[in-house]
């Protein structure tokens, strides 16, 4: 039975939403930990004549991985991969213009508490300094053009990249997405230095596929990490928001055990042909996506997949930014109680409309939101909604089904009919999708 969501559950909007990982060192950098998983052992046959398990035959007829695959991998791939180092603009504290003293005496007791009122225009009073923080690339083409996150390279002033031969060139950006926490920058440098990287098809990936990261943790250049595709199908908040500043979300993020610490960030994910199938993005810290630089590798990391940058990269290399198309909801995945609770079979599946944006695709269209209360489990939920059930023919089973097609399969512009579910009724609806803000 699917889980029964709550009114307070988090109403993401529909469009690219993206939340980005660890770069590292001493800034605002982000890492997001992964979940470690270890192989199982395959073809392991019990041939103890006292053993009453079956014994079973293994077809192994695939590539047999060895020590020398993930040599081979590392020296193919090492010199694509890049340090990047940033100087950013930060800001700090005139401590020299605070109202009272910060250093009180801890072992002093009779001390007495300062008085911590600031005045109203305290905030004018910070003061922008630079700050450091480091992450990873890859070469993209001979251009120049290299793939990181756009966390990476957020508010840089300065941008150095560091090859495999210790050699340096100053960069630029090129464009930047926070919603994919994609960037592109660019070196000026002789073509016969850059040796770009294969994109791989991320939509044939499988859990359990063996993998590898090559980055700069803790600034340790060159450094290589396996594991495995841990799960796929995942959703990661991003760094661009809605008006209502509700986070959008990337969709299809891969989740890996593969090692990803803070310096990894906008480094590769690769398979073991040498392909590209992800940007390392972010790490899971005690049930949380983290983006700062003090947590490190806990068994989970989120990777944007490489067919997202395929939609991406060019657009920046060819504008500078990208736009996505944007239907206008806020809504949730219509569970067993939800349906249960608007008089619709259980096993109906599709997206419940929470929330039609004013002025947006949807509400032009005429959808509507969810307007009643019922008590589900003792939680208040918001029912009464459309249920979106397909987009465009496509089935639409749950939340990440919807934001997954929009992102992928359609633009800005482009009229899509909807299958709802309206007071019991399917009917059709078309809507013609916008710019999302």
């Amino acid at each position: 039975m699917k889980k029964t969501p709550i009114l307070l559950t988090l109403l993401a909007l529909l469009g690219l939403m993206l939340a980005a990982c660890g770069s590292a060192t001493a800034s605002t950098d982000t890492a997001v930990p992964n979940e470690s998983t270890t192989d199982s052992d395959n073809g392991i046959v019990n041939t103890s004549a006292q053993s009453s398990v079956p014994t079973q035959d293994v077809d192994v007829t695939d590539e047999i991985v060895t020590t020398q695959t993930y040599i081979d991998l590392y020296n193919r791939l090492n010199n694509s991969v890049v340090n990047i180092q940033v100087v950013g603009e930060g800001s700090s504290l005139n401590l020299d213009l605070l109202p009272f003293e910060i250093d009180p005496d801890p072992e002093d007791p009779d001390q007495e508490d300062p008085d911590l009122e600031l005045p109203d225009d305290f905030h004018q009073e910070l003061e922008t300094i630079p700050v450091q923080s480091q992450g990873s690339g890859f070469v993209y083409d001979k251009e120049g053009h290299i793939i990181t996150n756009n966390h990476v390279v957020a508010n840089a002033i300065r941008i150095t990249v560091i090859f495999a031969d210790d050699s340096e060139a100053e960069a630029e950006i090129v464009g930047t997405d926070p919603g994919s926490d994609l960037a592109v920058i660019k070196v000026d440098v002789d073509p016969d230095r850059l040796q770009p990287v294969t994109i791989g098809d991320s939509d044939s990936l499988q859990v359990g596929q063996l993998v590898a990261a090559i980055g700069n943790p803790f600034g340790l250049s060159g450094s290589m990490t396996t594991g495995v595709i841990s799960g796929l199908g995942r959703t990661l908040p991003g760094g661009a928001t809605s008006p209502s500043g509700v986070a959008f979300n990337i969709p299809d993020i891969i989740q890996t055990d593969t090692a990803i610490n803070p310096g990894n960030s906008g480094g590769p994910l690769l398979n073991l042909s040498g392909e590209v199938i992800g940007v390392n993005t972010a790490i899971q810290v005690n049930g949380a996506t983290t983006f700062g630089t003090t947590p490190s590798f806990g068994g989970i990391s989120y990777v944007v997949p490489s067919n997202i940058l395929t939609q991406v990269v060019p657009q920046l290399i060819e504008n500078g930014e990208i736009t996505y198309p944007w239907l206008g909801i806020s809504g949730t995945t219509l569970t067993d109680d939800l349906a249960q609770a608007m008089d619709l079979p259980v096993e109906q599946n599709g997206v419940l409309v929470y929330e039609v944006i004013e002025d947006g695709p949807a509400a032009e269209a005429g959808l509507q939101g969810s307007e009643e209360q019922t008590t589900i489990d003792g939680f208040t939920a918001l029912v009464g909604g459309d249920v979106i059930t397909k987009m465009n023919d496509e089935v639409i089973n749950n939340f990440d089904d919807l934001l997954t097609y929009i992102v992928r399969q359609t633009s800005v512009g482009q009229t899509v009919t909807l299958e709802i579910i309206r007071d019991g009724e399917t009917q059709t609806v078309e809507v013609t999708l916008l710019a999302r803000p």
